[in-house]
């Protein structure tokens, strides 16, 4: 459809999903980082206008680096958070290896033995995206007591 009138722009702030629900805009441009809510509110994105990247930037003159390092560690923390979880699990020390090649940890698994001296603890950090998967490869080769917990926040020395 094509009109004489102008298109016009407003800066707004909070649920913009609701405005075309409730009849105020024929079309919004939202920053979105899943699509959740806006799938929630009905709405399907027509195209994508770019793509984006946040960044910490450091001075490098500053007289607070360790305050710098500091925010870089907690960023750095809490996306390795969202990337794995930890799986727990009891395993026969025969199958050992055959559990730790499926979950060879970020750096390598902890290991524990237990009060049965035959069967060890053994912790990992596996991709969130694989862990169904990781549990089912588990469970084939002997595992047993197969906990998945999430991770809030991390520091992982990185």
């Amino acid at each position: 459809i094509h009109t004489k009138k102008p298109t016009q722009i407003k800066c707004i702030s909070g649920s913009v999903e609701a405005s075309c629900g409730l009849g105020l805009a024929d079309g919004i441009v939202d920053l979105v980082e899943t699509g959740t809510t806006m799938r929630a509110a009905g709405l399907e994105e027509v195209s994508t206008i770019m793509k984006t990247e946040c960044v910490l930037i450091a001075n490098k003159s500053t007289s607070h680096p360790e305050l710098v390092e500091t925010i870089r560690k907690r960023i750095a923390g809490y996306l390795t958070a969202t990337k794995y979880v930890m799986v727990t699990y009891n395993i026969h020390r025969s199958s050992l290896e055959r559990a730790k090649n499926i979950t060879p940890g970020k750096k390598s698994p902890s290991i524990m033995p237990l009060e049965r001296g035959d069967w060890v603890a053994v912790s990992a950090l596996v991709l969130k995206k694989s862990a169904s998967t990781v549990m089912d490869e588990l469970e084939d080769v002997g595992a047993t007591d197969i906990l998945l917990t999430s991770i809030v926040n991390s520091r992982m020395g990185d």
